[in-house]
């Protein structure tokens, strides 16, 4: 990934807002590297940009902060000022009041990239923020999560017995991953009842886009819009479009429930095998900077073979861009449970360092105008899944997929 472009990541709740430490802005000054001698530390600041107006700020208060911080706190131990300077950064972001906007240490941008590049250590679930608390947006396929019994929805409240209350999700995120073979504990709430789940952490390894095969048709599952989906898309697309010919299969389901989101570009790019060139896939407006419309520019495969897609509470971002445009165009039929509700784009930045910045730049409009932020799409069929405590989804009881059978086969 280029270490600054516009990749316009919806990241569906997988990386949200860090809160953390006070606000940071560093001093204008006028020379090109001024230098500030305070005690043990040299802090060097970049110069006013050219043609930019100057906004003057009194710093005082943030170094007497500082200061005092240094000589009146207990244990010195803990007094780290990279880690200082860091969470000093954090909290001038999140001063932005923007669950999508915020800092990324270097640790936790390349985190960030191995989540998006499908592998990583610790126990394979998606979390995100629901009123402030760390909701599982979805534990992933055969992973420890998983065989544990965490399920979408359960709000985890405890990690080794540290409450999450007020807790940020890269907070969350920091806890609960850890090395292959190491342990951890999570305190659940499901229904109003809570319990705790000890989970041993394994390397989890994600593909973004799985094929089968079953009852006449194809089925394809996208789990994220990561860095391989496309090449993944495409290996998977190769199959169904040779079935399709030979008329092997009536039609296709698309699964996307439980998928958190991902590259804007990637959502559009399989969104027009299924659309005629030209067609509206999304609009991104901005305020700072120019509208832009995404189109289908590529000729897709699959233009004519029946379509329906799955979607959940699950669903995010992405994956509701890709499902949004397929239902307004009249190209397939929804089925599932009203989706998540994301309608914002975000810009990840490269920084010094290897910190990032995630930044939100645009909300996204779908093609009939709709801007789903916090509403979620709805479904053209209705169909939730009860699945009993202590059971897992499968084929015999996911009653949204059944559905979907019934709707290409009949």
């Amino acid at each position: 990934m280029k270490s600054h472009r516009l990749t316009n990541i919806l990241l569906g709740l997988c990386f949200v807002v860090l809160v953390f430490g006070s606000g940071y802005k560093l001093g204008e000054y006028q020379t090109a590297k001024a230098k500030i001698d305070r005690q043990a530390y040299n802090i060097l600041n970049a110069a006013t940009p050219a043609n930019q107006n100057v906004k003057n700020i009194d710093f005082s208060l943030f170094w007497d902060t500082w200061d005092k911080v240094e000589q009146k706190f207990v244990d010195k131990k803990k007094l780290d000022p990279q880690k200082m300077f860091y969470g000093a950064i954090k909290g001038m972001v999140a001063s932005l009041d923007d669950p999508y906007t915020f800092f990324l240490t270097p640790q936790e941008n390349q985190q960030s990239k191995d989540d998006l590049n499908g592998k990583f250590e610790g126990i394979g679930a998606q979390l995100g923020l629901k009123d402030n608390r760390i909701t599982v947006i979805a534990p992933l396929k055969n992973s420890p999560a998983q065989k544990a019994g965490v399920e979408t929805g359960d709000i985890i409240t405890a990690v080794d017995g540290a409450a999450t209350k007020g807790w940020t999700l890269i907070q969350a995120v920091n806890k609960i991953r850890g090395p292959k073979g190491t342990q951890v504990k999570l305190t659940l709430e499901r229904t109003g009842k809570t319990f705790t789940v000890s989970i041993t952490r394994d390397v989890i390894n994600v593909a973004s886009v799985e094929v089968e095969f079953e009852n006449d048709l194809g089925y394809i599952k996208i789990n994220q819009f990561g860095e391989n989906t496309n090449d993944e898309w495409d290996r998977a697309v190769d199959q169904v479009k040779q079935a399709w010919d030979e008329h092997k299969i009536k039609g296709l389901i698309l699964d996307v429930r439980d998928n958190p989101g991902g590259y804007l570009e990637s959502s559009v790019y399989i969104a027009s095998e299924f659309l005629k060139r030209g067609q509206l896939v999304v609009k991104q407006e901005s305020t700072g900077a120019d509208n832009r419309d995404y189109l289908v520019e590529r000729d897709g495969r699959l233009l004519t073979i029946p379509l329906v897609v799955l979607i959940n509470k699950g669903s995010a971002s992405a994956s509701e861009i890709l499902s949004g445009a397929l239902r307004d165009h009249g190209r397939a039929q929804l089925v599932g449970e009203k989706s998540f509700g994301k309608g914002s784009v975000q810009e990840a930045l490269d920084l010094k360092n290897g910190a990032g910045l995630h930044v939100t730049i645009a909300k996204w409009i779908l093609p009939n105008g709709d801007w789903i932020n916090s509403k979620g799409i709805e479904p053209n069929i209705k169909v939730e899944n009860s699945i009993p405590d202590g059971n897992t989804l499968t084929k015999d009881n996911d009653l949204q997929l059944k559905k979907a059978i019934e709707l290409l086969t009949k």
